[in-house]
């Protein structure tokens, strides 16, 4: 099947290709509900040390830039307590932590979370975190931007590989939350 954005020689449906995903997102496959279709959920596969944005645009198309969202994982402390969430931003901004953030969660600080913790509470890899697939008790940030694509370009859960997923899917995964302004230029 061709993509429906970027240069990639094929794009599979998820449901199709379950053990080039990770675990959890496998699972999220699995037991996907909601308006879009888990088939509309396109797997493409990608080289590794092509993951991170600049040189992954290079390789698949300079359009991806405005078409391509992080997933980040952050903390956010208040008092004794930690919570962890996942914002979901287009790759062409940055998360606003320390504002939309922060006081989303009403935390008293809010920062990226370690690299260690990020991949071991998510059983993902590092450059390849999604937001199909977190633990579902997890806040979901999602900027509004993203939700508005017809289709955005995300992590898979490993570096190999990445996900197309049409932008208001997005809003309907466990724990979303849509919010204006988290990303920021």
């Amino acid at each position: 099947m061709h993509a429906p954005i970027g240069n990639f020689d094929r794009a599979t449906p998820a449901p199709d290709c379950l053990g080039e995903l990770t675990r959890p997102v496998a699972d999220a496959v699995r037991l996907w509900s909601g308006s879009v279709p888990a088939d509309q959920l396109l797997y493409v596969d990608t080289e590794p040390e092509w993951a991170d944005t600049a040189t992954f645009v290079e390789h698949y198309g300079r359009e991806l830039l405005e078409r391509s969202a992080n997933c980040v994982v952050v903390t956010g402390k208040r008092g004794g307590g930690t919570t962890l969430a996942a914002c979901v931003a287009l790759s062409t901004t940055r998360v606003d932590v320390n504002g939309v953030v922060r006081r989303h969660l009403g935390a008293r600080k809010a920062s990226f979370a370690p690299m260690d913790t990020a991949t071991g509470e998510t059983g993902m890899e590092y450059g390849g975190i999604t937001p199909v697939g977190l633990p579902g008790d997890w806040p979901v940030l999602v900027d509004s931007a993203v939700v508005d694509l017809p289709y955005v370009l995300v992590g898979s859960g490993r570096r190999r590989g990445k996900l197309l997923v049409p932008g208001k899917a997005f809003a309907e995964l466990p724990g979303a939350e849509v919010l204006e302004g988290l990303g920021v230029a």
